[in-house]
């Protein structure tokens, strides 16, 4: 079948991307054809692909009728989704949920459905976890929303802590005092910071004591009122470490805690705060768990397919270690047997 649909010059142009990319990748994945014939836009082929690619060609018309911006990562998610049968509306939704916009106006917003998720959990609950990998806007996300909580004023102040493990080098051989040391762990926080309120801004509110990065063992002995505070790279808390600082959090305050189980730098056989977490409180009313996966890495798409084939190699890993766990243990018993 064929289908006609009808859009301006400069949404088409935006739907197409550069060198066609967009169109490429949706006729490529839905085996469609799409053309323009006498200014309509003409999608063709079988009945059900035709309606999927139809689907998503008027979310993305949508997107960039609302002023926002069509690019491969959307397209590439969209196509991925119609699997789950997630499609419908899916892009204009997200496109619509604006954070906050960075120092130089770009708009942050959620640009997966994982990340939906995980933005509402935390407007929703006063402690939100979040696992996944790298990419996936865990703590990027966490601080847009802590940002905007602070500029209108819900909370009073700031605060992102991160455990100061060593991933392979040790802080003594780094260079100068103790802050100096631990600067290089914080680096991506300060990062992201400068990025969503203006080096100038973020330096005058940490000066009055309004935002602070600091190593988690500060948090020890402290109230934390009226408050948006994230640790990251939670993966790297020991149990103990995890429970005093959630037992730091106040009255009027939230906390986000973000981390990927599968890069943790603790020594060989140390149990992760983030897991025991898990595994203690998942139970409780107020407290939500958000896992993100592969599917929600949001950087290069090499990133993505990266952490996918680590996700497949553990998976096949695991299940070999089963599989020998279980034959040793069947001989284990037949020799007892006999």
């Amino acid at each position: 079948m064929t289908e006609q649909l009808d859009f301006t010059a400069a949404v088409e142009r935006d739907i197409f991307g550069s060198y066609d990319k967009n169109i490429r990748s949706i006729e490529k994945n839905l085996d469609v054809s799409v053309l323009l014939r006498d200014g309509h836009l003409c999608v063709t082929g079988e009945e059900k692909n035709v309606r999927e690619a139809v689907n998503i060609l008027r979310q993305l018309a949508r997107v960039t009728e609302n002023g926002g911006a069509v690019d491969s990562q959307q397209v590439n998610y969209a196509i991925a989704m119609k699997e789950e049968n997630k499609t419908d509306d899916m892009l204009i939704r997200m496109d619509q949920d604006i954070i906050c916009h960075t120092v130089t106006g770009k708009p942050v917003r959620p640009k997966t459905l994982g990340q939906s998720e995980y933005i509402r959990a935390v407007r929703e609950h006063m402690i939100t976890f979040a696992n996944g990998p790298a990419g996936t806007g865990k703590t990027y996300l966490a601080m847009a929303l802590a940002v905007t909580a602070f500029q209108r004023e819900e909370i009073q102040r700031i605060i992102l802590t991160r455990p100061a493990i060593e991933a392979g080098e040790k802080l003594g051989f780094l260079p100068g005092d103790l802050q100096q040391k631990i600067d290089p762990y914080l680096r991506p926080l300060y990062d992201a910071l400068y990025q969503l309120m203006g080096a100038e801004n973020f330096q005058r509110n940490q000066e009055k004591g309004l935002i602070e990065v600091a190593p988690l063992a500060y948090m020890r002995g402290r109230t934390l009122d009226n408050a948006f505070i994230i640790l990251d790279e939670a993966q790297n808390t020991t149990p103990e470490q995890m429970k005093m600082f959630l037992t730091r959090l106040g009255f009027g305050s939230r906390a986000v805690i973000t981390g990927d189980t599968t890069q943790k730098d603790l020594a060989p056989g140390a149990p992760s705060g983030l897991d025991i977490a898990e595994r203690v409180l998942k139970n409780i009313e107020g407290i939500r768990f958000i896992t993100l996966t592969s599917r929600d890495v949001v950087r290069h798409p090499l990133v993505q397919q990266i952490v996918r084939a680590y996700e497949d190699y553990d998976r096949k890993n695991a299940a070999k270690q089963k599989r020998e766990h279980e034959q040793n243990h069947s001989e284990y018993r037949n020799r007892n047997r006999r």
